[in-house]
């Protein structure tokens, strides 16, 4: 029983502080999952791809796709984790955010690796 409780303990909600050790990336830079970036007055953390249905690079689509990344948006005093869409711009807190890149592209028959991810944002003023 006392195990199942500090078990229990154990358990990190999505808004837990970043656990990335060093500083947030200067604005403007690429960045990978878990690793915060500097965005204007807004520290943003990549969290996790949600979707990624982008058209391969080397096929020809219906639809280009779109990719949702699961993010942390941190501003001052207050904390949010919301699905930002690449090239769509979310407002927050008087401010507004956009992921405006993703690398790599996709390749048929190829699945991305989560490590190779690299996302750029925009906004944060």
């Amino acid at each position: 029983m006392a195990l199942s409780a500090s078990l229990a303990g154990c358990v990190q909600p999505q808004n837990t502080p970043i656990v990335s050790t060093e500083p947030a990336q200067a604005d403007g830079t690429q960045v990978a999952i878990g690793q915060p970036v500097q965005v204007g007055r807004l520290t943003v953390t990549p969290m996790e791809v949600a979707e990624d249905s982008r058209c391969p690079m080397n096929a020809r689509c219906v639809w280009a796709g779109r990719v949702i990344l699961v993010t942390r948006i941190d501003g001052a005093g207050w904390r949010e984790t919301v699905p930002l869409t690449l090239g769509e711009t979310y407002g927050t807190h008087g401010t507004t955010l956009t992921l405006s890149s993703v690398s790599p592209e996709r390749v048929t028959g190829e699945d991305p690796v989560p490590a190779n991810y690299r996302f750029g944002f925009e906004g944060g003023n």
